[in-house]
């Protein structure tokens, strides 16, 4: 954002100071030539009247005045006595190479032809680095009598007008770096508490509920900006920490009524007649699913309290370790449990597959999605992890040739207390989803080719250059529901 503003204000500067500055410089260089060229008219003029004496036949002394003027201003003068085209030399001094006589034709040409009573306009000519005037010379019979050319040099001027380029230059550049000087503070005032709210927004949405933003800078508006976001996280703070702990607690305390409640049960089913044992032995076991569901509770309220620290996992190997973990129950119940896809570096054929996941949560979501997938599962089945790269980072899946779900089951799985077992409390897939979520990750249900369940979980990859992680995404990997195609 400080870029973008600098490179605005700055542009916008430049813009200003090109459309004002080379205008006025054009316009004052075209002023002064165009006065170089007037003051040229009039010198030339006041040359004639000093030659017309020795023109018209008179003393050479202000003539010698004239030439030795000239050639102490550098200037070439030239002198021509009669009309055209027989007109006497009479004088040259330093003037440059050209037809000089030509010229003095055609200025005493223009004053034929300007009216009488009218005064005697010089032809004025800019030729190379110099600006030539030339006027006709009349006596007091207003007879011409000759012609005085004056070349004068514009590298006066030319010095003049590159000063001007200079000292407007300098002033431009001056207001630039001013400029860009006041942009680059006025978007570090500005953008630094936006880029700290950013920064502590990203954070709240990562779940750390007890992050602020500092408010001590800025402008008004973005530090009241602040100070409600930090009101709104203060609060936000406040019903989550209490809705957590409502659940947490009321977990805890129903674990002693409930452990209390079984032991007298089973005190009573000891002592009691077949038929009421059979009713006990129904009340205990809804007595256990409603202590599995407790604890569920609490498992969800430890869930809800993750705020994770990413670092790199490779979900391979964490793949393989939990089903290696998992193998005896599979075992013990006739079940297929493996994984494919990378794994650990240097394995043969395997790669790392590697993703941005905080410590332990894998762990977890891996253990319910099995967990759940052998509960669903009898004798035959069969349950494939997959690991695979994306190109958004990588992706696993927990595929099963169980009994599945209907569509409509699968679009409310990851909501609390839903469930088609009766035996289960509907939290184990809220659970991962919130372990996945709270990772940047995404988690979709889909059937298995010939019948079961597939989990898809996306996470993202390891950070980039720039320090963000990649956007996560789906990425359909097909290779698990592929094994069980070919079954």
């Amino acid at each position: 954002m400080t870029r973008r503003i600098l490179l605005v204000l700055v542009g916008f500067t430049a813009v200003v100071l090109v459309g004002a500055v080379v205008p006025l410089t054009l316009n004052a260089t075209a002023h002064d030539r165009s006065s170089f060229i007037q003051a040229t008219a009039g010198m030339v003029r006041s040359d004639a009247l000093i030659a017309q004496a020795r023109l018209d036949g008179k003393k050479d002394g202000p003539l010698v005045t004239l030439i030795s003027q000239s050639r102490t201003a550098g200037d070439g003068l030239l002198i021509l006595s009669g009309r055209c085209p027989r007109q006497g030399l009479v004088k040259s001094e330093g003037m440059p190479a050209g037809d000089w006589h030509q010229f003095a034709c055609r200025a005493n040409l223009q004053a034929n032809l300007t009216p009488k009573a009218g005064p005697v306009q010089p032809l004025t000519q800019t030729t190379g680095s110099s600006v030539v005037a030339a006027t006709p010379v009349y006596n007091g019979s207003h007879v011409l009598v000759g012609t005085v050319v004056l070349a004068r040099s514009t590298q006066p001027l030319d010095d003049e007008i590159v000063g001007l380029w200079v000292i407007l230059g300098t002033i431009s550049v001056a207001a630039l770096l001013a400029a860009t000087l006041l942009g680059f503070a006025l978007a570090r005032w500005v953008s630094r508490p936006l880029a700290g709210l950013d920064s502590a927004a990203r954070r709240l949405a990562d779940g750390d509920l007890a992050i602020r933003a500092v408010v001590d800078s800025g402008p008004p508006e973005l530090r009241r900006l602040g100070t409600t976001f930090n009101t709104m996280a203060g609060r936000l703070e406040a019903l989550v920490h209490g809705n957590r702990a409502m659940i947490a607690d009321v977990s805890h305390q129903l674990r002693t009524p409930l452990a209390a409640l079984r032991l007298r049960l089973d005190l009573l089913a000891a002592d009691t007649d077949p038929a009421t044992g059979h009713e006990l032995a129904g009340a205990q076991e809804e007595l256990a699913r409603l202590s599995r569901l407790v604890d569920g509770l609490l498992a969800v309220a430890r869930a809800e309290n993750v705020v994770p620290v990413p670092a790199a996992v490779d979900v391979a190997e964490v793949a393989r370790e939990r089903v290696v973990a998992w193998h005896p129950v599979a075992d013990d119940r006739g079940i297929t449990l493996e994984a494919t896809g990378g794994g650990r570096a240097g394995g043969p054929g395997r790669a790392p597959v590697l993703a941005w996941i905080g410590e332990g949560h894998l762990e977890q979501i891996l253990d319910n999605l099995i967990a759940n997938a052998l509960e669903a599962l009898s004798a035959g089945g069969r349950v494939i992890v997959t690991t695979a790269a994306t190109a958004a980072g990588a992706q696993i899946t927990v595929a099963d040739d169980g009994p599945g779900m209907s569509a409509e089951d699968r679009e409310r799985a990851f909501l609390r207390f839903t469930t088609s077992n009766p035996n289960g409390t509907g939290l184990g897939l809220a659970i991962v989803h919130r372990l996945v979520t709270s990772n940047g990750g995404t988690a979709r249900l889909a059937e298995t080719p010939g019948g079961g369940l597939t989990v898809f979980l996306d996470f993202p990859g390891l950070p980039g250059a720039n320090g963000s992680a990649p956007a996560s995404g789906p990425a359909e990997n097909t290779s698990s529901t592929q094994d069980f195609a070919s079954l």
